[in-house]
């Protein structure tokens, strides 16, 4: 088996095949590449408009979904009809419930503007028309009428009562009517001294004057509720004249809107009516504010409720609204009612109604962060529950769970006609889809966005032109031919593939940023292929602390790793270690050892909870292609344990299943493997091998072990021949093969990888089912059948020992 050549371990890009000299000569990309399938989706979502067909955006972050969803969502909410604006008025019927009132765009600013003036001009004009001379004098004229009526009845009794020498006195009591004598008020005794007649004629008269008294006190009441029924007409007269034009003229403004002409004839009767009680409010609120400064901000204004509470406004002409909401609490997704405090308490009117993006997007589109909206209480059921109704309910958290008794706001219900776009991972699409019963029937329209496209001729001038526009963007220097280049093979070690290049945009935008940033450096005016190497080197050397420490305990021998030599059961296997977005490949030795058994192989990882189900997976595999290869005449009597030295956290993945088998192999059949060798590759039932991931960081992993201990030539990686397409190695890897002094051996099945690995034939089972002497595989079957026998003649020894304890009476031993 021959190792891999230096440029089937790097594909690279040619300078020369691009005819510009900098970006700068290149036009802007003007959609993302490889991404037909999502943008096909996305223009059919939004131009669909039955209910249901909102969007779920899903991919990898930084494939650039956001920013593509809002310019095609802008695309299309231009040619669109601008929705309506939205009022709250208050509901003089039921003032708890406020009315909720659509308004053609535009409009809703300026009748709130309009109606503010007039509350402003009635706040003003209608006190001042209580002060005036007209009103003044009128009010004079009831308060003289009312007195007058009052004063000349008492007068015409008075002077009925002195004609009859009778007296009408006030008292702290009330009124008292005395008899007379000489100016002076007659005492009791005087009084008892007169003649009985006399006295009973007086008593007669006094009576029939106190029920002429009791007559005029009784009518007290009925002549003030007249004169208070006077003074109300007179002010709902006075206020009617002063507000009657400014309204008129109002309504002549708004004469096209029926609803909002019949909430003025309600403002006016309402005005009119109720004048007392609201400049009594007022009054009293403007005391408060003298007495208390700090009160000034929390007393509602008496005419507030005349108010328009503008909750949505939109601009006539500029097509439908396109909102991202960053913090999609349920507040801020379907509004709230807000509460101020006074004296102590909270109150709220319906001019205390906040919108939410639903409110602010109705008529358009509302993108949102599916993680962000899930992970905010209520807010995931609330938005669903509002796309069922199609309409916006604003209710509070407390309100929904019956948390808070009090009596609060209900506004009415706004009519929702919207295009909701949920931006996300694709796992979350899938739990979704697979948990939430109602997710399937909202979001009917999934755009998947891929990370990676094709890497050919015409792919790397497209990547050309999407580097391009995003330097443009992000106006930094030009990229030369070269930096270009660099960038293209670096997109394809993201990618982990050599003929794909990743468009993760936000890594890409980072790594231009700091290839800009050492260009600056140098004072220069492009960006070369020396400064994308610099930025590439810098992030590796921030981020490769754990990975240095790694191989530094290595090569002190605190983690036992051979790198030389042959052993018996043995073997190097290779995993990768992602920390944040830095990964890197990290050796470790595996061994294996063998018995006499029931056929069973033990995961050591997998028996104390430390290997994951697929790592088990790929070990129970190996029982698979053992029993079914070697020795089928035979039980298989084998037991054996496997185990990752050394490790001491999960171990997850089927990438080492190949090597674990390769330990087994070599500790059945008793012939040692090459310790200069590294292996990975996962392996089915039939003993092929099969691609795994991260086959570059693996490969630079043992690597960088056996360059610190010195390169002999004999060291080398064992990766599956599938993976070889994969490549996209360092340089100094490439150059250390090109040297002779490290070797990369693409293997298709275990047998090649044991010869490579012992150095043996593995031997090729021939037609009578034997294979040759003095291969891997005739060991490891001769062994098998070793095992085998010796379970038997176990057994048979065992039943012979039983029959003679049988036989000869009392059994000695200590038990089966």
């Amino acid at each position: 088996m021959s190792a891999l050549r230096p440029e089937q371990l790097y594909r690279k890009c040619d300078p020369a095949s691009f005819a510009f000299n900098t970006t700068d000569e290149l036009k802007d990309l003007e959609e993302l590449p490889s991404q037909e399938r999502a943008l096909q989706a996305i223009r059919f979502g939004t131009k669909i408009k039955q209910r249901g067909y909102n969007l779920f955006v899903l991919g990898p972050a930084g494939t650039g979904k956001h920013s593509t969803v809002t310019k095609l969502l802008t695309e299309a909410a231009a040619a669109d009809d601008t929705p309506c604006d939205w009022v709250y008025l208050y509901n003089f019927a039921t003032p708890h419930k406020p009315k909720a009132m659509a308004l053609p765009p535009g409009r809703g600013i300026s009748l709130q503007q309009k109606v503010q003036s007039l509350i402003d001009d009635i706040q003003t004009s209608v006190p001042a028309a209580f002060e005036s001379d007209d009103y003044r004098n009128r009010r004079q004229a009831l308060d003289e009428a009312a007195h007058e009526k009052q004063s000349g009845a008492f007068t015409r009794l008075r002077e009925k009562a002195e004609e009859k020498s009778i007296a009408l006195i006030r008292t702290p009591m009330g009124f008292a009517l005395a008899p007379v004598k000489n100016g002076a008020v007659v005492e009791t005794d005087e009084f008892a001294k007169l003649p009985e007649d006399e006295q009973k004629r007086i008593q007669s008269e006094i009576s029939e004057l106190e029920d002429e008294l009791e007559a005029i006190v009784k009518q007290i009441p009925a002549w003030a509720k007249e004169h208070q029924d006077a003074v109300r007409a007179l002010k709902r007269e006075v206020t009617a004249l002063t507000i009657g034009h400014p309204i008129d003229e109002l309504i002549k403004v708004v004469s096209d809107l029926p609803e909002v002409v019949d909430h003025l004839e309600k403002v006016r009767a309402d005005l009119v009516e109720n004048i007392h009680t609201i400049l009594s409010i007022q009054q009293s609120s403007e005391q408060q504010k003298l007495d208390n400064g700090s009160l000034a901000v929390s007393n509602p204004n008496a005419f507030s409720r005349y108010a328009v509470n503008l909750i949505v406004g939109q601009e006539a002409g500029k097509g439908a609204p396109v909102v991202y909401e960053d913090n999609p609490t349920m507040p801020n997704l379907v509004g709230r009612v807000e509460h101020a405090a006074l004296m102590g308490t909270l109150v709220t009117d319906f001019t205390l109604i906040q919108p939410g993006a639903l409110h602010m997007a109705n008529g358009g589109y509302l993108i949102l962060d599916a993680r962000k909206v899930l992970l905010q209480p209520f807010a995931w059921e609330s938005l669903k529950r509002n796309l069922k109704a199609g309409h916006i309910n604003i209710e509070s958290p407390g309100q929904m769970l019956s948390l808070i008794s009090t009596v609060s706001l209900e506004p009415e219900d706004i009519p929702l006609s919207i295009k909701v776009v949920l931006c996300g991972d694709p796992y979350i699409y899938y739990l979704l889809n697979a948990y939430d019963p109602e997710f399937a029937t909202l979001f009917k329209v999934a755009a998947d966005f891929d990370d990676i496209m094709p890497r050919d001729d015409d792919g790397h001038q497209v990547y050309a032109r999407l580097l391009a526009t995003m330097v443009r963007r992000e106006k930094l220097r030009p990229l030369d031919r070269s930096g270009v280049a660099r960038v293209i093979e670096h997109g394809s070690r993201l990618a982990d593939d050599a003929e794909r290049l990743s468009i993760q945009l936000e890594t890409l935008v980072d790594l231009l940023r700091e290839a800009d940033f050492f260009s600056d450096q140098e004072g220069g005016r492009v960006v070369a292929e020396a400064h994308v190497q610099q930025a590439i080197d810098a992030r590796i050397f921030r981020a490769d602390r754990l990975r240095q420490r790694s191989h530094e305990s290595i090569q002190r021998g605190i983690v036992l790793l051979d790198t030389s030599g042959a052993v018996v059961g043995q073997v190097n296997g290779l995993s990768v270690l992602q920390l944040g977005s830095f990964a890197f490949g990290r050796p470790s030795r595996i061994t294996a050892q063998v018995r006499v058994g029931m056929g069973k192989v033990v995961d050591i990882e997998r028996e104390v909870e430390l290997g994951g189900p697929l790592h088990s997976k790929g070990v129970l595999i190996l029982s698979g292609f053992l029993s079914s290869r070697y020795a089928l005449n035979v039980p298989f009597s084998l037991a054996a344990s496997l185990v990752f030295e050394q490790s001491y956290g999960g171990i997850e993945g089927d990438s080492a299943s190949s090597a674990e088998l390769y330990a087994l192999l070599s500790a059945l059949a008793q012939i040692p493997l090459k310790q200069s060798l590294a292996v990975t590759g996962s392996v089915n039932q039939h003993g092929q091998i099969q691609a795994i991931g991260g086959v570059n960081e693996k490969i630079e992993g043992f690597f960088d072990v056996c360059s610190l201990r010195g390169l002999t030539g004999e060291q080398g990686v064992l990766i599956p021949q599938s993976n070889v397409k994969h490549l996209m190695l360092r340089s100094d890897v490439v150059e250390a093969v090109a040297a002779g002094q490290f070797n990369i051996y693409p293997v298709s099945t275990i047998d090649e990888g044991l010869e490579l690995l012992t150095g043996v034939p593995a031997g090729v089972c021939g037609q009578d089912g034997i294979f040759p002497e003095n291969s891997v595989n005739r060991g490891v079957e001769d062994r098998l059948v070793g095992f085998a026998r010796s379970r038997q003649n176990f057994a048979r020894e065992g039943d012979t020992r039983q029959d003679g304890n049988d036989n000869g009476g009392a059994a000695t031993g200590s038990g089966q």
